[in-house]
């Protein structure tokens, strides 16, 4: 079983291969933000009695961009092609709901989360859409175990270190995700918004990734590579983390103050790693080139 996880593995080492079922669910989350933003564009967002079209169009962009993160990173978990294929199946499934439910509820003029409604339908519906996403939350931990595995480590060392750190903060921005429907709504405090804390926790996936991916087209060695992605996996944690603090003592995120300040250090650092990096790596492909053209000469 394990040996055919490993060649599973080794037969997948490239982002996004073999997922292009999660792609296209991706990729359809944008046609319907699309459509939701036109709709907000001409109509307004608000439908009475208490659907938001505009609130459609966030969510389908940031799920379908949630889903392609997830698409590219799937086939460096060094899981096997069974394991990889069911969670790819039940993930598809789970997000379709939500595009749908999503969708047609606020066009219908229902919150599909937080149902004021005493129909049936809606309630099941909403209920429904509760299960779906504690499901959404269960898996991805399960999807997010398998880079703290040593399988996944020496598939590719530098990506699946850079992806820990992601995995780490998507699931505050999960448990966050959490404290908005338990407190039925964004809004906490005086000012508190934990929709900052929630959406900023799932960018994380592109963002070190992506340092890890520009890392691998420079000359520096593998601790450099390694420190590089430290730095800004570490900085983006530490960023999220002032937030949340700021978000607990329910304090608007552009209030100044220490942990404001704080975060935005952090954050800025975590840029600046990805700057660094990709510096290098467009200075080296230049150098790459002109010796490719002195010896053509």
């Amino acid at each position: 079983m394990r040996s055919g996880t490993v060649q599973g593995a080794k037969r997948g080492q490239r982002m996004f291969e073999g997922e292009k079922g999660l792609v296209l669910t991706g990729l359809l989350g944008f046609v319907l933000a699309a459509l939701c933003g036109i709709w907000t564009l001409v109509n307004g967002g608000e439908v009475s009695p208490g659907g938001d079209v505009s609130k459609a169009f966030s969510f389908n962009a940031a799920l379908g961009i949630f889903l392609l993160s997830t698409a590219a990173i799937m086939p460096l978990s060094a899981m096997g092609e069974r394991s990889r294929a069911w969670f790819r199946r039940v993930y598809i499934g789970l997000a379709l709901y939500s595009y749908g439910a999503e969708t047609i509820q606020n066009f219908r003029g229902v919150n599909p989360r937080f149902v004021d409604s005493d129909s049936a339908f809606d309630q099941a519906v909403g209920n429904i859409f509760t299960f779906v996403a504690l499901f959404l939350v269960l898996f991805y931990l399960y999807l997010g175990i398998q880079f703290f595995r040593s399988n996944a480590y020496k598939l590719r060392p530098e990506m699946a270190l850079s992806i820990r750190y992601a995995m780490i903060a998507v699931t505050i921005s999960f448990a966050a995700g959490i404290w908005i429907s338990a407190n039925q709504g964004r809004f906490t405090g005086a000012e508190g918004n934990i929709i900052w804390l929630h959406g900023l926790g799932f960018h994380a996936l592109q963002a070190v990734p992506l340092v890890a991916w520009l890392v691998l087209r420079t000359g520096a060695n593998a601790r450099a590579r390694r420190a590089l992605i430290h730095l800004a996996g570490s900085a983006y944690l530490l960023g999220l983390g002032a937030i949340g603090w700021q978000t607990i003592d329910g304090r608007s995120l552009v209030e100044w103050s220490l942990l404001s300040i704080a975060a935005g250090a952090c954050f800025l650092i975590s840029l600046a790693a990805g700057a660094a990096a990709l510096r290098r790596a467009v200075r080296e492909t230049r150098m790459a080139g002109s010796e490719k053209r002195a010896v053509g000469v």
